[in-house]
């Protein structure tokens, strides 16, 4: 949640100079405030404001008639819109995948469930899409003005898939396919948001491939260069992890280019590949395709902890993750590698339950030439 400083906006400042004279120059007379100080609150460009000038700022106002006391410091201040969450909350309809897993060789549906980090991010996504990220309410009780702004779509799907390696790989695909071409046949301004990587759902894979222009559901392991890759990350099993051939994921970058250490790789901004990380690191991946009305997007942890403190970083900085990565006249797209600290104490029994995982998370952009690249082509 930020917010913003509203002094020009009490004032009626406007950058035009023939339209705001002396203006800068009567807060400076008047508060004893350094001209350029005054100039960067104008602008909401200071990083900070001690509380004495606060206070004088206060006194010009109440003074000169621009607010009454009772109504400051709070009038000087409104909370910016998170625009992540508005990009959401603005589609009619929206859509929430989640892959589904149950025991083996057992073909009872009542069994089946979803991963409790899936189902931590699946609230926080509720939550966000309805509160706008929490600022929705607090910019009403600040009786700070708001558009009309739907503050949730109109409506709301929930759709579940099996996850790799509880049912056979064909079935899988069928059912994500079955979602998927649903989901794009829709007419209407839309959104499909998918949880999981491509480990717990098969609908992510559907998702990246139509972006980069892959052949879904096979594997890119033998190309000659990671460079040939279509998608500009990459996630590498661990041994243990299903591995489902897919366009998005493997066991090793190319032919060439091994990746000896499960996790998130990126391409960048020179085409060489980094290991972001493995056991701490998550995805976020978003394309609005404005012409169409169609909004995707992908949210995974390459771990149970990533997924449950991706959904905090969500929930308090949401923000990061706006503007798009790369932005033209149809198209948005926003793509972001969540490193976060491994802990270094040893987990607790109940840590699994927690909701509530702090770790300061480092947002790392995809650079925009990675993104160009695959998407001219």
């Amino acid at each position: 949640m930020r917010y913003e400083f509203r002094l020009a906006e009490l004032l009626g400042h406007t950058p035009d100079r023939k339209k705001r004279p002396g203006t800068i120059k009567n807060i400076v007379e008047y508060t004893g405030l350094d001209r350029h100080q005054v100039a960067s609150l104008l602008k909401n460009e200071a990083k900070y404001i001690p509380l004495e000038a606060l206070s004088r700022l206060c006194d010009y106002l109440v003074e000169h008639g621009y607010a009454s006391a009772d109504q400051l410091p709070g009038a000087l201040f409104a909370v910016k819109p998170e625009h992540f969450w508005e990009l959401l909350a603005r589609r009619r309809r929206l859509e929430i995948c989640v892959g589904v897993r149950r025991p083996e060789k057992d073909d009872t549906p009542d069994t089946a469930w979803v991963v409790a980090s899936d189902a931590v991010l699946l609230g926080e996504m509720l939550s966000g899409v309805t509160t706008l990220g929490g600022t929705d309410k607090l910019a009403r009780s600040m009786q700070q003005p708001r558009s009309d702004l739907p503050t949730h779509p109109e409506l709301l799907k929930q759709t579940l898939v099996w996850s790799p390696g509880v049912v056979p790989q064909q079935e899988a695909i069928e059912r994500a396919n079955s979602i998927y071409e649903d989901y794009k046949s829709a007419t209407g301004d839309r959104a499909l948001i998918c949880l999981g990587s491509v480990k717990s759902n098969p609908v992510v894979e559907l998702v990246l491939a139509e972006t980069f222009g892959a052949t879904p559901f096979e594997s890119q392991d033998e190309i000659g260069r990671a460079s040939e890759r279509p998608c500009p990350f990459f996630l590498r099993y661990r041994d243990h992890d299903p591995h489902p051939s897919c366009a998005s994921a493997g066991m090793q970058l190319s032919a060439h280019d091994k990746a000896e250490l499960p996790g998130i790789y990126y391409e960048q901004a020179d085409g060489t590949w980094a290991y972001a990380g493995g056991q701490d690191t998550a995805l976020v991946f978003y394309i609005y395709r404005e012409s169409l009305g169609r909004l995707e997007m992908v949210l995974s942890g390459f771990s149970g902890r990533a997924t449950r403190l991706l959904a905090r970083t969500l929930s308090n900085r949401g923000e990061d993750f706006w503007p798009p990565v790369l932005q033209t006249d149809y198209l948005q797209v926003g793509a972001y590698i969540v490193q976060y600290k491994q802990s270094e104490e040893p987990e607790a029994p109940f840590d699994i339950l927690r909701t509530d995982l702090v770790s300061a998370p480092t947002i790392i952009p995809l650079p925009v030439e990675a993104l160009r690249r695959r998407l001219s082509q």
